[in-house]
């Protein structure tokens, strides 16, 4: 076969941090709030307007209330564990690697003893309904590395005792989020909007507020964790009063992103293009017969960590670990021709692709990327046959 001739414009196809928005470059950061004090007036009003552009365009309510927090998504989740969990039951749901992150912290290091963990393989969704809702529910909306999305909110509760709290990280900009059916959501700023990482941010509804402000953790909570004192909550974290110091660089590119997004449609448009971006995918697999989604079920297919499996039957022959090996030389090589970066599986995937599907990422950078693949797998596969 040989090398194609066109090329993506943008050869970034990382699932994070991931492409920045078409048309970027670092002029765009000239107005940064550097060299000053992030409790300033100046330093407080962006961070104040990331927070309202973010409300805006995810069309969060009133009376939910959203802070930027340290230590991207995961110091999003682990906050939000640490603070809340204890006074009930908890459930996680886990079919992938950061979900099952979650679950193995509430066992290891928070010690729940009510505990249930429901678990998949990779490729699917464990059964929704075992979900108990009279205990906190802890769950991710999109699977980044396994590209696996719960289809809706339809299997939460409405009458629910326990809290539901999502990790929401490569969904949120990207599909619709049904927030009176979520009591926590978290999400980082370096996915679909393409910011810069190390900032995440915390939704609440009025009963996660109320389950703050009404249980104390039986255990310690870090000082970057906290978000009551003396028994009030700390209404400045959600008012831009960051708990530490965030990078004022990437407080101004949090910015860009937010009006590209506002310019482009907003949460719709968003939504649209990502969508487009999958469908993209989805034409070349159906041309492709030897790779397939991992997600076994298409009403459940991300629509921006897009994971592919290799089914070519000469593949699935081999050894796991030549599996594993096969599949990052197929990345290498179109890392070497600057074609595509960082499309291997995650380390704990099966041995495979992943595209990143999000708004930033042009349909058109896809369809180009699509024959560097083909060659890539030829090539991988022609040489090793040859070898043997």
């Amino acid at each position: 076969m040989p090398k194609p001739i066109s090329r993506p414009r943008n050869p970034c196809f990382s699932s994070g941090p991931c492409a920045k928005r078409p048309g970027w470059s670092t002029d765009l950061l000239r107005g940064a709030a550097v060299g000053l004090s992030h409790r300033g007036k100046r330093g407080k009003a962006k961070l104040a307007e990331v927070i309202d552009r973010s409300r805006k365009i995810l069309g969060l309510p009133e009376n939910y209330l959203l802070g930027i927090v340290p230590a991207s998504d995961t110091g999003a989740v682990e906050m939000a564990l640490w603070s809340l969990l204890g006074a009930r039951g908890v459930d996680v749901l886990a079919w992938e690697s950061f979900g099952a992150g979650w679950a193995s912290d509430c066992k290891n290091q928070l010690k729940l003893k009510d505990l249930n963990v429901h678990k998949a393989d990779y490729g699917k969704l464990p059964d929704l309904s075992k979900a108990h809702w009279n205990n906190d529910v802890v769950f991710t909306w999109n699977g980044t590395t396994s590209g696996v999305r719960v289809p809706n909110g339809d299997w939460i509760a409405a009458d629910r005792q326990g809290l539901s709290i999502c990790d929401a990280t490569s969904a949120a900009f990207a599909m619709n989020l049904p927030w009176d059916k979520l009591d926590v959501v978290t999400w980082s700023w370096q996915k679909v909007l393409g910011g810069e990482a190390a900032h995440g941010m915390v939704a609440l509804s009025p009963r996660a507020v109320e389950r703050l402000l009404s249980y104390t953790p039986a255990w310690p909570l870090p000082k970057i964790f906290q978000m009551t004192k003396g028994g009030k909550l700390m209404e400045g974290i959600f008012r831009g009063e960051t708990i530490n110091t965030p990078s004022m660089l990437c407080v101004e590119d949090a910015l860009d992103g937010l009006k590209w997004g506002e310019a482009n449609g907003g949460l719709a448009g968003l939504i649209k293009r990502s969508e487009a971006n999958l469908k993209a995918v989805e034409q070349w697999v159906a041309k492709s017969p030897w790779v397939a989604f991992l997600a076994e079920d298409a009403a459940t297919r991300s629509s921006t960590s897009i994971c592919l499996k290799i089914v070519d039957p000469w593949f699935t022959a081999l050894a796991p670990e030549a599996q594993g090996e096969t599949a990052k030389k197929i990345a290498a090589a179109l890392e070497k021709e600057n074609v595509a970066f960082d499309i291997g599986a995650y380390r704990d995937a099966p041995p495979g692709l992943r595209l990143w599907g999000g708004a930033t990422v042009e349909t058109a950078d896809l369809n180009a990327i699509f024959p560097w693949i083909e060659w890539s797998w030829n090539e991988v596969k022609n040489s090793a046959v040859k070898a043997a």
